[in-house]
């Protein structure tokens, strides 16, 4: 269940506002040859030469009372952000160096599983534990690719899957929607870690008023999966797409989540 994203950034215009980014290949159709730093590319690039880190997230999914499909990824959606707005992540707070290098190299999560005495040991690790309606989700600073803590590596990465005892109820259109493609078939694990690339294409996008506003409100946000038609929509309408690398489960290049934050949105004319 890892996914891989590299995220090219450009340099934002005198007056723009504060925490506004725009990656050239997170809006509309890209090919390879025009994006020398999009996902769909294979060859090394500068950031690839970068230390690599992966964002750990371990989901609690006891045998006896699993969560629920969506509110699995939409914890993790959220664990995400939380770790993305906390103070010990920016600043000179003691995350924030890691957090930096992880977002300056390919964006890398991968999410495992936990139960029991499994799940008591990652809780004892330093991180931020999410709770959403059934799911639990901790998520820890990133961390070397080859240095995990022995406490989480030996957790299973494959195997994740969950269903939803019955269909969510239609997303609400004042919060944020990380739409899932329709056509792209993922393991729990995966799609959770495409929910948090989603999830972090919007934070990216936000002005610092905006974070504020969705970190004050708690992250409210929905992860649902896209009609054919809507999804057409969606990655047409410049939201910000994610593109997989294609290293497990799916094809290279496939477009996974649009991320519909009502701040985003393009205005109708």
């Amino acid at each position: 269940m890892r996914a891989i994203l590299a995220h090219g950034r450009t340099e934002e215009p005198p007056g723009a506002p504060a925490g506004r980014r725009r990656a050239a290949w997170q809006t509309g159709p890209v090919s390879t040859s025009d994006a020398p730093d999009s996902p769909f590319r294979h060859a090394s690039t500068a950031r690839d030469e970068a230390p690599q880190f992966v964002l750990p997230l371990v989901a609690r999914i006891e045998r006896a009372a699993p969560p629920a499909r969506t509110d699995a990824l939409e914890t993790a959606a959220r664990a995400v952000l939380v770790i993305l707005g906390d103070e010990r992540s920016t600043g000179d707070g003691e995350w924030a160096r890691a957090m930096r290098d992880w977002q300056d190299a390919r964006i890398r999560k991968v999410v495992r599983r936990a139960r029991g005495a499994e799940w008591r040991r990652a809780e004892a690790l330093p991180g931020i534990t999410v709770t959403g309606k059934s799911a639990e989700v901790r998520v820890f600073p990133p961390v070397p690719l080859d240095g995990w803590p022995k406490d989480l590596a030996r957790l299973q990465v494959s195997g994740t899957d969950l269903d939803d005892p019955e269909p969510p109820a239609g997303a609400d259109p004042t919060h944020p929607v990380l739409w899932m493609s329709p056509d792209v078939e993922m393991s729990a694990g995966k799609a959770m870690a495409q929910a948090g690339h989603g999830a972090q294409l919007a934070w990216w996008e936000l002005s610092d008023e905006e974070r504020t506003a969705w970190r004050e409100a708690g992250f409210p946000l929905s992860v649902r999966t896209a009609d054919p038609a809507h999804w057409r929509e969606l990655t047409a309408s410049g939201l910000p797409v994610v593109r997989d690398a294609g290293f497990t489960e799916i094809a290279p290049g496939s477009c996974t989540v649009v991320a519909d934050h009502p701040a985003l949105r393009p205005a109708r004319p």
